[in-house]
C-alpha cells in the first residue's frame, strides 16, 4: 500500500518566544521537523506534504536540506488540526493510498510505532495513536466502546467521566488518503475552541459505520515541545537515548553523561569516548578509534584505530586514515590525512592533503585564505614538517622532504629536500644586560 505522510507544522510557538519557526528549532543538530521525517522515512513513503504558516519560507528551506522531493504547503490562517490537514489535499491530489498524519514538534515517534500503524491499517479503516499518560492532564481522551476506538474528546469539551480516562491522543492518525479529507469535510468548529479538530473524524466515521482502533505507544514517544524548557528536556531526552544505544552497541563512554551525540551520530564498536566529546552533525567514527576529552567533531570521517585529541577539533571536511594522530588543539578541516601521519600539537591543516606516516609539528599552520579564495597544500608521505612552520598555498611538499622549524614556505619543496625560509640569527655580544640596565635606570627616574 501506498502511503503519504502529511507533517503539521504550522503554530507559530508563542511559548518558545522565538522569530525561529517552533518545528525548526533543533534538537541533537536538526530541526524537531527533521526528526519528525527522519522517524517516517523507515516506511519509505511515497509522498511526504510539510504544512507550513509562521516562518514558512524557513520551514520549506529546512524541508527541502533534507527531503528535496517533499512538498510544503502553506496554512495562512490557523483554524485547526483538521484545517492543517485539510491544506495537503490538493498536493495529494490523486493519491489513493495510506495518509498517516505527523506532527513537526513531536520528533520522538519511532520508526516501529509508525509501522505498527500501518499494519493496523489492514484490517481497520482509521488507526490512531494513543498511550497511557502518567498525568493525563489536558490531553484529548480516547474512548473505546465494545474494543473499538468510538470517539476523540478535547479535554475542554470532555465531562468528568472522560476526562477520568488515562488513554490520551497523541494527534497521529492513518487513514486512506481519499477517506481523511472527505471525512474533515464534514468537520465543524462547534466547540469550546472553535476550531476544526482533526479528531472529530473518528465521530464522523463511527458514524459512518466505519471501524476505528488504537495502536498504543509509550508516552515518551508523543512528547510535544512547545517551550524552551521541554525542548531541553527532548535533548536531554534524546542524549540518554543516543548515550544508552551507543553503549549497547559496544562504545566505551568513560563519562556517558558528559558526551553528546548529534542526530546522524555513527560510532564503531570498541571506540572509546572520553569525557566531554560533543559530535556535532555528520561525524563517522570507525571501530577502535579513540577520542580523547573534550574534543569537538563535525562533519568528518575517522578510520579504524585513529586518536583524536585531547581538546582537538574536527570540522566538516576532515578525513583521517588509519592509525592517524590528531593531538592537543588540533583543528583539521577540510583535510584528507593519510595513514599513520601525525599533527599532535597546537596546529592549523585546513584544505590539505597530508600524505602517509608524514609528521607534523608543532605549531604548523597551513596558510589556505588569502582573503577571497581558500587555497591548497599537498604535503607527500613520509615528510617532517618543522615546528612553527607557516605553509602559504597554493604550496607543495615532496616526499620524505623537511621543513626548518620557523620557516614560512612559499615555494614548493622538491622531494628529499630540506627547506629553510628564515632570517639568519646575529647575537648582539653583552647587548641584553646593556639594555636593561638601561631601562631599569628609566624606570627608576620615573619612580
Amino acid at each position: 500500500m501506498a502511503i503519504a505522510f502529511i507533517i503539521l507544522g504550522a503554530g507559530m510557538g508563542t511559548r518558545m518566544n522565538s522569530d525561529l519557526p517552533k518545528v525548526l528549532h533543533e534538537i541533537a543538530g536538526a530541526p524537531m521537523l527533521v526528526h519528525a521525517m527522519k522517524s517516517g522515512a523507515a516506511l519509505a513513503p511515497d509522498r511526504t506534504v510539510v504544512v507550513a504558516g509562521h516562518g514558512a519560507a524557513a520551514v520549506e528551506k529546512a524541508v527541502q536540506t533534507y527531503d528535496p522531493d517533499a512538498q510544503v504547503v502553506l496554512q495562512a490562517e490557523q483554524l485547526g488540526t483538521a484545517h492543517a490537514v485539510a491544506q495537503a489535499q490538493p498536493a495529494l491530489a490523486g493519491f489513493d493510498g495510506d495518509a498517516l498524519v505527523l506532527y513537526g514538534d513531536t520528533p520522538f515517534i519511532r520508526p516501529e510505532t509508525l509501522a505498527a500503524m500501518a499494519a493496523a491499517r489492514l484490517t481497520h479503516d482509521i488507526v490512531v495513536l494513543g498511550f497511557e499518560a502518567a498525568d493525563p492532564g489536558r490531553y484529548g481522551r480516547l474512548i473505546l466502546k465494545d474494543d473499538q476506538l468510538d470517539r476523540i474528546v478535547e479535554y475542554k469539551d470532555a465531562n468528568d467521566e472522560e476526562r477520568a480516562v488515562r488513554l490520551c491522543n497523541s494527534g497521529v492518525i492513518a487513514a486512506n488518503s481519499t477517506m481523511l479529507f472527505d471525512l474533515i469535510s464534514e468537520v465543524s468548529d462547534d466547540n469550546a475552541a472553535k476550531e476544526y479538530y482533526l479528531t472529530d473524524i473518528i465521530g464522523i466515521a463511527r458514524a459512518r459505520g466505519l471501524t476505528a482502533t488504537v495502536v498504543r505507544c509509550e508516552e515518551a514517544e508523543t512528547m510535544g515541545i512547545n517551550s524552551r524548557a521541554e525542548l531541553a528536556q527532548a535533548e536531554a531526552l534524546f542524549q540518554a537515548q543516543a548515550r544508552q544505544m551507543a553503549q549497547e552497541d559496544g562504545v566505551t563512554l568513560t563519562a556517558p553523561e558528559t558526551v553528546f551525540f548529534a542526530h546522524d551520530t555513527v560510532i564503531g564498536r570498541d571506540t572509546v569516548i572520553e569525557p566531554n566529546v560533543v559530535f556535532g552533525p555528520g561525524v563517522t567514527i570507525e571501530s577502535g578509534a579513540t577520542i580523547r576529552a573534550f574534543s569537538h567533531l563535525e562533519g568528518c570521517h575517522v578510520s579504524r584505530d585513529a586518536v583524536v585529541g585531547p581538546y582537538a577539533r574536527l570540522r566538516p571536511g576532515a578525513e583521517l586514515a588509519e592509525g592517524v594522530r590528531i593531538g592537543n588543539f588540533v583543528e583539521i578541516k577540510n583535510a584528507i590525512i593519510a595513514e599513520g601521519a601525525k599533527v599532535n600539537h597546537l596546529s592549523y591543516i585546513g584544505d590539505a592533503e597530508i600524505g602517509a606516516r608524514s609528521n607534523i609539528g608543532a605549531g604548523t599552520i597551513t596558510c589556505n585564505y588569502d582573503g577571497v579564495f581558500k587555497h591548497q597544500t599537498v604535503i607527500g608521505k613520509d615528510t617532517f614538517i618543522g615546528s612553527n612552520t607557516m605553509l602559504v598555498a597554493p604550496v607543495t611538499i615532496g616526499d620524505a622532504a623537511m621543513t626548518a622549524s620557523g620557516s614560512v614556505i612559499t615555494r614548493d619543496v622538491p622531494a628529499g629536500d630540506l627547506a629553510v625560509a628564515r632570517g639568519r640569527q646575529e647575537n648582539k655580544a653583552g647587548f641584553a644586560v646593556r639594555l636593561f640596565e638601561k631601562l631599569r635606570a628609566l624606570k627608576a627616574k620615573r619612580s
